[in-house]
């Protein structure tokens, strides 16, 4: 609480850490605990499933690509984030404008592309 009034602006920022899946009912068909830190991974075929993407702190991982977030600007329940990317081939600069539903749900949009949304719901593993 007493961060909360020392420092409202982090009080209320947008917290996405986790694992996101495009459709609610696959979030074990696309997502796996591994290891012994039990790990969040990705299936061997999440693709089949709709997919995901797991947020980590300052990193987003898909399936073949990681991603440094690089820059990330809160405004209201949107989220802009500039990110690096790798894949085995290419390294590229991708942005990814979120609009936060509730804790469990979001929907990307894509800039220039009017009515294009992606919408992910939180998986609990």
């Amino acid at each position: 609480m007493i961060v909360s009034l020392i420092l409202p602006e982090l009080a209320a920022a947008v917290e996405l850490t986790g694992a996101w899946a495009s459709d609610a009912e696959n979030c074990k068909k696309v997502f796996v605990r591994r290891g012994r830190a039990s790990q969040i991974d990705f299936t061997e075929f999440p693709g089949v499933y709709g997919g995901g993407f797991i947020i980590e702190r300052d990193r987003l991982r898909g399936k073949f690509v990681k991603c440094t977030i690089k820059s990330r600007k809160e405004d209201g329940q949107s989220l802009n984030l500039i990110a690096g990317c790798a894949t085995d081939i290419m390294l590229s600069n991708v942005q990814f404008v979120l609009q936060v539903v509730d804790d469990d749900n979001i929907a990307r949009v894509f800039p220039g592309v009017e009515g294009m949304v992606v919408k992910y719901h939180r998986c609990r593993l």
